[in-house]
Formats: structure tokens, sequence, C-alpha cells
């Protein structure tokens, strides 16, 4: 469960929203203008950020660029709008967001922006505990399960090692998460992450992970 800040000056885009995100399990703050949207940035740090551009007060992408300047920019940031140019996009991009969603925005968009906004904001945070903590070259993530009786999952990832070996221990720990969520089921598991089955039978043989294992677990 995440906390997201959506911000929009249209009532029933906010509306939508917070309803799609609280069916998900997210808690959701609302701001129907920039002033609200600082208001609650100063009481609080979101987990991530829904920022609408064309607003009355404040366009969005001044108040990511004030964000990131007066280091507040330290979440994620999606960036949302129905009229803007592909100048304006790449603009947000530059100073942080980390998506652009274009208006009207789709469930199955919405959601998969979302969830790699906070997937990668999870992994920002392991390596941010890593720079300040030089000494510790194991970083012990833990990964939540809502569902009672599911496992509570534990990995270690050796940071002092190649880049590629340690995107492929994420890699493995990620995909291990998710079949023993969905009690191995690839169907699930491929819907969940975006990924065709093919593709994905070729990824988890390539990371080796264990397949039978997931089975027992679930």
């Amino acid at each position: 469960m995440a906390n997201i800040l959506v911000v929009d000056d249209e009532l029933g885009i906010r509306d939508l929203l917070s309803e799609i995100l609280f069916d998900e399990g997210h808690q959701v703050e609302l701001a129907e203008n920039a002033a609200q949207a600082r208001d609650v940035r100063q009481r609080m740090r979101p987990d991530l950020v829904l920022l609408d551009i064309w607003m009355p007060d404040t366009d969005g992408v001044s108040l990511l660029k004030e964000w990131a300047s007066s280091g507040l920019l330290t979440m994620p940031v999606i960036m949302m709008s129905g009229h803007a140019t592909i100048d304006t996009a790449v603009d947000a991009v530059k100073m942080g967001a980390q998506a652009f969603l274009e208006k009207p925005i789709t469930l199955q968009k919405l959601l998969k922006a979302v969830e790699h906004g906070l997937a990668r904001e999870q992994v920002r945070q392991v390596t941010t505990a890593a720079v300040f903590q030089p000494t510790a070259l194991l970083t012990t993530v833990s990964v939540p399960v809502a569902q009672e009786g599911q496992p509570q999952m534990q990995q270690l990832f050796d940071l002092d090692c190649p880049l590629r070996e340690a995107r492929d221990a994420f890699e493995r720990a990620y995909f291990e998460f998710h079949l023993a969520h969905e009690g191995g089921s690839m169907t699930k598991v491929a819907e969940k992450t975006g990924l065709e089955r093919t593709h994905l039978y070729r990824k988890l043989k390539q990371l080796g992970v264990d397949l039978s294992r997931s089975k027992r677990i679930a």
C-alpha cells in the first residue's frame, strides 16, 4: 500500500483516480491546485504523485520545477495532460518527472505507470541506503504481503558486485515474489508484470528461477 497524491483541477478526474487507487489498496491525498499540493508536500512525503500539467494557478511543470529546485522532488512524479505537446512532456521528464500519461487515461496505463513508479522508487531507496551506509555490502529488502497466509519474503542484495549481477538478483527476487503471490500461475504473473507469456518463460529460464519452488511456497 502506498500513499499517492493526486493533483488535478477537474473534480471528476480526481474522484475517478482516487476511486481506482483506493480499490488497489492505496491511500490517496487530493489537491485541486498547486497551492493545495504544496501544503500536502509540506506535511508529508507522498510515495508517488500524479500531477496534472494544466492548472489555473500554477501549472504542473512549474510546480515540478519548484519542487526540484527546493529539494522537495524526492518522490516519483507522473505527469498527466490531455493537451500537452511532446516538447512539454520531454521538458517535464528532463526536470525529474518519471512518466507522462495522456488523458483520457486508461485503467491499464494508469495502474502500470503507478506500479512501475513505486517499484523504481523502492529500488532507489535501496540504492540510497547503500550509498549512505558504505560499509554495508549487503542490503536487506523486506517485501510486505497484504494477504494473510502468504509468504513474507526477505531478500539480501550484494551491492558490491557488477551492475548486471545486481540487476539479475533483483529481477530474480521480483519474479519469485510474484510467482509465490500468484500461486505459480504464469498467466497471472504475465498480466501482473506486463510481459508476454513467451517472454516471461524465457526470462525466468535465463534468471534460473525455480518454478516448482514457487508453487510449493504458495
